[in-house]
């Protein structure tokens, strides 16, 4: 198991987790407006990663650790109760029907979030495919560990303050599509 706090050399308040944090500027404004708070970052492609160290380096941002591979391979590590926010944004929607079960929201996601996710800890995802929105409310809405805090479709369409825009959102929105905005909480084990 890994505690992610032990990343940092003083642990910090607590730590948040963005999965496929694509060029890494929601991952950056974060890190930036909450010093106190740790930061992994999972994304498994070069430019993304890249990116991001550029980030690091001008903004000398010193809260944030990524993990330069696939999530899932971390999220099967993760100290249970260790992560106090998850960011899942614009992950690839697998349109096609044969690919669906590579989407990343999943319920076995979602049962290793629900391991390492504190108790009230906030699920943040967001999505730009109809497809994908519908599938996360569900298999979010269907997990008995998540609790639906933010999914009524005119409250979802508005990206909430506090939560800065990616460059996947602003391709979307560029494009004509409707972005969905969703919040989901760790429910209080017994």
């Amino acid at each position: 198991m890994l505690d992610p706090r032990t990343l940092f050399p003083v642990p910090p308040a607590e730590i948040w987790l963005e999965i496929g944090f694509g060029g890494g500027e929601h991952l950056a404004w974060q890190a930036e407006h909450h010093p106190d708070v740790g930061f992994v970052g999972c994304e498994p492609f070069l430019n993304g990663l890249a990116s991001l160290l550029r980030t690091i380096e001008e903004k000398k941002l010193t809260n944030i650790r990524i993990h330069p591979d696939d999530a899932r391979l971390l999220m099967a590590r993760l100290a249970p109760r260790s992560i106090g926010r998850c960011f899942i944004f614009f992950p690839d929607p697998w349109p096609k029907a044969r690919h669906k079960k590579r989407r990343i929201v999943s319920t076995e996601t979602l049962d290793w979030l629900a391991e390492a996710m504190r108790d009230g800890a906030e699920l943040r995802l967001a999505s730009d495919d109809a497809d994908y929105v519908q599938h996360m409310l569900e298999t979010a809405g269907a997990h008995p560990a998540f609790r639906p805090v933010r999914i009524d479709e005119a409250e979802t369409s508005v990206r909430p303050e506090g939560w800065p825009p990616t460059r996947y959102e602003e391709k979307a929105r560029a494009k004509g599509a409707a972005c969905r905005f969703l919040v989901f909480a760790r429910r209080q084990r017994g």
